[in-house]
Parts: C-alpha cells; structure tokens; sequence
C-alpha cells in the first residue's frame, strides 16, 4: 500500500513515495521556481505555472509505477500569496490528478514538525526550522505530540533574493538590509516560540528557546553542509542528523556571497536554481541562529513529505 506526498513550493517541486511503514520509495526533487515574481507582482507567472505542471506530469508516471493507492499534493506559500491560486490548481489536477491543498503556513509548519520529528524519540523537545522558497516556518513543541506553537514567515531564500540582492553577488549594503528584515522578523516568530513553550503547562511553562533542539529542514541546510564536509555528492544518509555550526555557516555565508551565481555552481557545484538563492537562504539560517541563541543544528532529511505521508498511514 504505496503512498505519495507531493509538495510545490516556492521554489522546487517533490515527490516523497512511501511504503505502508513509512519508508521511502522513491524520493524526487524539480527545481520549478513556481513563485518567481510572486512578492512582486501577486501572481503565478504563466511559465512557472506549466514548468511545475510539467514536473507533476512526470511525478504522475511515478506514482503509477509504483502503485501508489493514496495521494497529498501541498501547495504552499507562493500559491496562497497569488491572486491566481485557481490557475495552478486546474493545471496540476490536469497533470496529475490530484487536487492540490493550498496549506496556511501554520499547517505547513505543522505538517514539517511532524515529519522532521518523526524519527526522534517521543517528547523529544525541538524547534523546527523550515527554510523555503518564498517562507520560513518556526515550530516548537514535543516529537510525537501536536506542537506547542506554529508560525510561518515571509523571508523565504527567493523572496529574500528579489527583494533585496539587486546585483549578482549582492553588495555589502544589501546584505545588511537582508539582514535586518530577517532579524526583525526572527525575533517576532522567537517571541511567539516562547509564548508557546510559557503557554505549555507545567512541563515546558519555565523553558527557553534556546533549551530546543534545533532541526534545520530543507535544501539550503543540506547544501551548506555539503559544503562544510566537502562532500561531492548529495548523500541523505549522512546528511540526516548531522551537525552544522553557527561558525560554518557563516564562513560558508562570506564565501558564497563574494562570488556570482555561475562561480557557485563552478566552485562549488551547487545546482542551477539554487545557486542563485543560497546566499539568501544562508543569510536566513545565520541570522535566526544568532538572534535565536543557538550555536548549532541538527540537519534534518525529513519534512513536510514526511509529515503528509504519515497523514495518508
């Protein structure tokens, strides 16, 4: 009894095919950049829209080879934001036949949490931190409970990108305007962390954020610890539940941003379509890491898709 969950985000599109156990079939990722423009105009863009139908077309042909019975297709923060939500819908029910769900970001955040925690031992108290495209979500709460507290913010890697590196790789002064919207913004979503950790009862009423574990979800996390460790290639195995350090990622921050997108993927063979946006990504994991008091995170390989399957066992 396959499952699949299937999540278009700002910035790729996934395929997570599990078994009746929860484990992992087949594992796809599309770079589609569906909210191009989106912070700009308010709108899905036309082409964005059939790239990443053409990418569920092709998850349609895996879903039915590998027998899947049920389905979840996630739409997240570039598709609430469009005025033109409707037109995507049409196009990936006709591409893949399965209806998309146009998720608020508190449910993304707790459908992350539940997936990123899934392979923790129950009561397991962490902080989720999910870097997309066109939002970033914070959770907190206990592995294997509903969370304490939920909240999605606008300082995704593409919408930081447009917003403020004007040039290719940004200025000195751009990046501290980048750095001041995040921090503004981290400090608010910290401040409602710990109002929910207070609100919990007595067993996490006296606890700090920064007592959390903090998982970091999604590909700029994974990319930048590829780097630190020098890794060729994508290896989830060895991603899943390693370390990475406040001082690693913003030594890795420095070196990104004083080159442009071609010499990252040069260099530091960072695939197209994310090149582009690791300098912002990296600038939102660095700046909620120290405005948050954490001088590390555990890397997580399992997010959202994890979260919808287990929804669908």
């Amino acid at each position: 009894m396959n499952v699949a969950a299937l999540d278009c985000g700002t910035n790729s599109t996934r395929i997570l095919v599990a078994d009746e156990k929860g484990r992992t079939v087949e594992r796809l990722l599309t770079i589609t950049r569906l909210g191009k423009g989106v912070d700009a105009t308010g709108k899905l863009d036309a082409e964005a829209i059939e790239r990443t139908a053409s990418a569920l077309r092709e998850y349609r042909e895996v879903m039915d080879r590998n027998g899947v019975v049920k389905a979840r297709l996630a739409a997240t923060s570039a598709v609430r934001d469009a005025a033109n939500s409707e037109d995507f819908v049409n196009a990936a029910i006709d591409a893949c036949g399965v209806e998309p769900e146009i998720l608020s970001g508190d449910e993304e955040g707790r459908l992350s949490f539940l997936g990123a925690t899934s392979s923790f031992t129950a009561g397991s108290l962490c902080l989720a931190l999910d870097i997309g495209g066109g939002s970033t979500e914070f959770v907190v709460g206990r592995a294997g409970r509903d969370p304490y507290r939920s909240r999605s913010m606008d300082m995704g890697c593409v919408r930081i990108t447009e917003r403020f590196f004007a040039t290719d790789p940004p200025t000195p002064s751009e990046r501290e305007d980048a750095i001041a919207e995040v921090s503004k913004l981290a400090a608010s979503a910290f401040s409602e962390m710990q109002d929910g950790l207070s609100g919990s009862g007595y067993e996490d009423a006296d606890v700090k954020v920064s007592d959390c574990l903090l998982l970091g979800l999604a590909g700029t996390v994974t990319t930048l610890k590829r780097l630190s460790e020098g890794w060729a290639d994508y290896d989830p195995e060895r991603l899943h539940h390693s370390l990475l350090e406040l001082s690693e990622v913003e030594r890795l921050l420095d070196k990104l941003a004083a080159v442009p997108t071609d010499e990252r993927m040069r260099q530091y063979s960072i695939e197209a379509g994310r090149a582009d946006v690791i300098v912002a990504g990296a600038t939102v994991l660095s700046t909620v890491m120290r405005v948050g008091g954490f001088q590390d995170c555990t890397v997580s390989e399992t997010d959202i898709l994890n979260g919808l399957a287990l929804t669908l066992l």
